[in-house]
């Protein structure tokens, strides 16, 4: 039996190129919003940075065209659903052309029981993490039919989508129904050429819960981690490229999970 091996070796880095790209980045004024923004623009996506805050925005958009990237900002709050059309419009303006790109990163969270939780709270969270989520993916969708082209969808969803959380019922809900969303939005629209991912960071380091996982609660919840360690922003990286590129061309309806064998500890 012969092999039929090819006469170079594949370039698999190539496929991780996001050149001619045209991205959205929603919550890009927050940490992990800001860092997926400047991935996606080191991998040659024109990138625009979507959120409520437009200051820290600019001060990203500066740095990532100083490092050679290209961004532009806009003003998004996904509480106020007119603008998130306002914000498309925008980008095509900017980059010439659809968002082919969607990187659904915003989310709020507000910790509580059940019981203790008012239906205001609950409602706002919902309206950001999940129908803001869906409202931004819908929009995106609408434009690249119309122009007859094909896209990637990458919603932020998070571990506690696929499991349980002591005090955060809303915010788990709202990611788990993030993950179905992602299936049901691969589903209909892979006809399109459009593939939909969800990506499911766990316990990842930011200058917002640094304090607290520095604290005995905190370190207790480190040791559940089979890691035994939080993970870092960087760390992130290369499921986003997997999934928002063409190395991941073939990957459409899944929830990737990055937490340091998180999901798999004992219960």
């Amino acid at each position: 039996m012969t092999l039929d091996m090819p006469q170079t070796l594949p370039d698999a880095a190539a496929g991780f190129s996001l050149n001619g790209r045209r991205a959205l980045v929603t919550g890009a004024s927050g940490a992990l919003g800001a860092r997926f923004a400047g991935v996606l623009a080191g991998a040659g996506a024109q990138v625009m940075l979507a959120a409520r805050r437009s200051a820290p925005m600019e001060s990203l958009r500066d740095r990532i065209s100083h490092a050679g990237g290209q961004a532009a900002v806009t003003t998004l709050d996904l509480a106020q659903p007119q603008t998130i059309g306002a914000a498309f419009d925008a980008a095509e303006a900017a980059f010439g052309g659809p968002v082919d790109l969607v990187l659904n990163n915003s989310g709020i969270a507000t910790p509580g029981l059940l019981l203790e939780q008012s239906d205001d709270d609950w409602a706002q969270l919902m309206a950001v993490n999940l129908d803001g989520a869906r409202r931004v993916a819908r929009e995106a969708v609408q434009r690249l039919v119309a122009a007859g082209e094909g896209g990637s969808i990458v919603n932020v969803a998070s571990i506690l989508g696929l499991r349980q959380g002591g005090g955060v019922a809303a915010y788990a809900t709202s990611k788990a129904a993030l993950v179905q969303l992602t299936r049901q939005q691969a589903l209909e629209w892979a006809r399109h050429g459009i593939r939909v991912n969800a990506l499911c960071p766990g316990y990842i380091e930011t200058d917002l819960n640094r304090a607290f996982f520095a604290s005995d609660a905190g370190q207790a919840q480190v040791k559940r981690i089979p890691m035994r360690r939080l993970g870092s922003p960087s760390e992130l990286d290369g499921a986003l490229l997997l999934l928002a590129s063409d190395a991941g061309s073939f990957i459409t309806g899944t929830a990737l999970v990055a937490d340091g064998g998180h999901m798999v500890s004992p219960l």
